[in-house]
């Protein structure tokens, strides 16, 4: 069975396509308007083994907020849709990526609880030309809508663009190995007997 799903969302402010295959090869073609956000969600998919194809437009005119906020509900839509009843996953996932002077630890539970830890001080400073807030905006966008429990934290770094690209990556090996089929589990990995 093909773990995939393809998210269409649009609102008066952004218009978003999203197509997520979990069992991929890390290929990405990522569009958003944000090009730095772009090389975010590449390393993402890449270190993932995600398939991603992401198109978006959105009011960059005012600024990347709402377009930023919007691709993380629809990724965690498409996520949850291509998790489908989690069945046989793995559950959890841990990863700690350096980037030069920078490290990342990301730590997810698909718990079908939404939950986002967030502590990675960029110090309100800017990437790419976007105000580093809004990445914690994706994050809890994508939370939401995934219903998972997610802790990031950058433990140190000082360049900002090799903070946030530890902290991709790192959610992408996390996110991987969380979604990673057990072959030991028949049935979905919680006590409760659903997540």
């Amino acid at each position: 069975m093909r773990r995939e799903a393809t998210i269409e969302r649009a609102t008066k402010e952004t218009d978003i396509r999203v197509n997520v295959v979990l069992d991929g090869a890390g290929q990405a073609s990522v569009d958003s308007g944000v090009p730095f956000f772009d090389h975010m969600l590449s390393a993402f998919a890449r270190h993932g083994y995600f398939d991603l194809d992401l198109k978006a437009v959105g009011d960059l005119e005012i600024d990347a907020h709402h377009t930023m906020e919007d691709i993380g509900l629809a990724m965690g839509r498409a996520l949850s849709d291509a998790l489908g009843d989690k069945s046989g996953i793995t559950r959890f996932g841990c990863s700690f990526v350096p980037m030069d002077e920078a490290l990342a630890r990301v730590v997810v539970d698909l718990s079908g609880r939404p939950y986002l830890g967030y502590r990675v001080n960029t110090r309100d400073s800017e990437a790419g030309g976007v105000n580093t807030r809004l990445f914690r905006e994706y994050f809890q966008a994508l939370v939401n809508t995934a219903a998972i429990t997610l802790h990031i934290d950058l433990l140190y770094g000082e360049e900002v663009h090799h903070c946030l690209e530890a902290v991709y990556k790192a959610f992408g090996r996390a996110l991987g190995q969380a979604v990673g089929l057990d072959p030991r589990c028949t049935g979905v990995p919680s006590t409760k007997g659903l997540l």
